[in-house]
């Protein structure tokens, strides 16, 4: 764990940060792009499986390895960062809007992300398709047995990718540069670049869900209320929208 009063540990930290960079930005054209490209094109139930469990371990171990290093590393540098955040006026206002309601909030936040949408999810049975932000129609799944894997994704990207872009990748640029906005401006940049694959609507739509998500995290203090926000949003392209809407047959 590296100490913010050590000797040149912002210099250390900032050859960190542009290796990840540097590493996440080739990932996402080389590999990312690919895999999704050759996956479009598949038919068979059992390559689109096999593809779901790569991308499954490789989250996992990447993401989740990356995560764990970086907050080993910059732990320290994480409350610096949100007591920094806290001054200013707009998180303020989140954390007054957030206080007098307390334990509401859990309640407001899932029916915001999870009752209504399913419920809007319901009255659009009657459509043919699914009107998406971004090229993901190729990775619904079209089976009950891809729908588990789904959820086994949904899950996994909840956990691993905001302790990556939410925790850690904000506290590592902060303590590279000492500027939070520019941390908390770059970690959405990052989470929503990586997503290039579904092309430049899908970079938006996953870069305001990522501010949508700071935006929790910032207001109630917790990583977790993130996390769980963020795996009920893809439970609802990873499993309620082929259940309740395409209604996928088993298999």
């Amino acid at each position: 764990m590296l100490s913010p009063d050590l000797p040149y540990v912002d210099w250390v930290l900032a050859l960190v940060f542009v290796a990840l960079l540097a590493f996440l930005g080739w990932r996402a054209r080389r590999k990312d792009r690919r895999e999704y490209q050759r996956f479009k094109r598949y038919r068979s139930t059992v390559r689109r499986q096999a593809m779901y469990r790569k991308w499954l371990r490789e989250s996992f171990a990447v993401f989740g390895s990356l995560a764990v290093i970086l907050l080993v590393l910059v732990w320290q540098f994480v409350p610096l960062l949100v007591n920094d955040v806290n001054g200013w006026d707009w998180v303020r206002s989140l954390r007054a809007w957030y206080a007098p309601i307390g334990w509401l909030a859990t309640p407001i936040l899932l029916f915001v992300v999870l009752v209504l949408p399913i419920a809007l999810l319901f009255l659009a049975r009657k459509q043919e398709d699914v009107t998406s932000i971004g090229d993901i129609q190729a990775m619904l799944p079209r089976n009950r047995a891809e729908v588990r894997l789904g959820a086994l994704l949904s899950l996994n990207a909840g956990l691993v990718e905001e302790l990556l872009f939410r925790l850690a990748l904000p506290a590592l640029a902060y303590g590279a540069f000492g500027n939070a906005f520019f941390a908390i401006v770059v970690s959405a940049l990052v989470f929503g670049s990586l997503h290039a694959y579904q092309g430049a609507v899908g970079i938006i739509g996953t870069t305001l869900v990522g501010v949508f998500l700071l935006a929790i995290y910032l207001a109630t203090g917790s990583i977790l209320a993130a996390i769980i926000v963020h795996v009920l949003i893809d439970l609802r392209s990873f499993v309620f929208i082929p259940l309740i809407v395409l209604r996928v047959p088993r298999g």
